[in-house]
């Protein structure tokens, strides 16, 4: 539906952790997770290459990147047949973490997922440290008890926030069985990753 040299023009310019790398990375994912689940390749290899493209956009209603990822893809893909292109559609405005709507089509579970599976890890650690320096956030902070991310709380936040607050959860609110079977190596090194990083912080290694 798309070639990988047109949908990486669509991303020049993007920082290092929204990047056309990480597109491809979770293009390979979900390419894998498809044959896992039995979802429409064609589709779901169209998703992955565009779900990102309007990051950074604050054209949306709301800046929902996720929502206006999809009306670029609509925009892109407009000479595909009408179902197609609102399938893609669809599995691009459900892919976030923090924010609907819910992915429905196994297509939107499998974009979803693989999206999910590229923050964790070690390329998920990898990530929210140079997120974490891009925006000249602290390398470590104590994580107070009842923390929330907020406008209010933003300056205080630093990898460690996003790893308690969002990247440890992701392994229980994947949405197929494929994915969370992969995730369990990937969540392990990264729980052992950040503590081993608070007992070195602390001098106990």
């Amino acid at each position: 539906m798309i070639p990988i040299d047109k949908a990486r023009a669509l991303y020049e310019g993007a920082d290092a952790v929204h990047d056309f790398d990480h597109v491809l990375r979770v293009l390979a994912l979900a390419e894998r997770l498809a044959g896992m689940e039995g979802a429409d390749l064609e589709i779901v290899r169209a998703a992955a290459l565009l779900h990102d493209v309007a990051r950074g956009s604050e054209g949306h209603p709301g800046g929902d990147h996720a929502l206006a990822g999809a009306d670029v893809a609509r925009q892109v893909l407009a000479a595909e047949p009408h179902d197609k292109i609102e399938a893609v559609a669809n599995a691009i405005a459900a892919h976030r973490f923090r924010t609907g709507p819910a992915p429905q089509s196994r297509e939107a579970k499998v974009l979803h997922d693989a999206d999910k599976l590229d923050a964790i890890g070690a390329i998920g650690v990898a990530r929210a440290f140079a997120y974490g320096g891009h925006r000249g956030q602290r390398l470590w902070s104590d994580v107070p008890d009842g923390y929330e991310e907020s406008e209010a709380t933003r300056d205080q936040h630093t990898p460690v926030h996003e790893f308690h607050l969002k990247l440890v959860r992701i392994k229980s609110r994947l949405l197929t069985e494929s994915a969370r079977r992969l995730a369990e190596e990937r969540h392990a090194f990264m729980v052992a990753f950040f503590g081993r990083l608070e007992c070195e912080v602390r001098g106990l290694k």
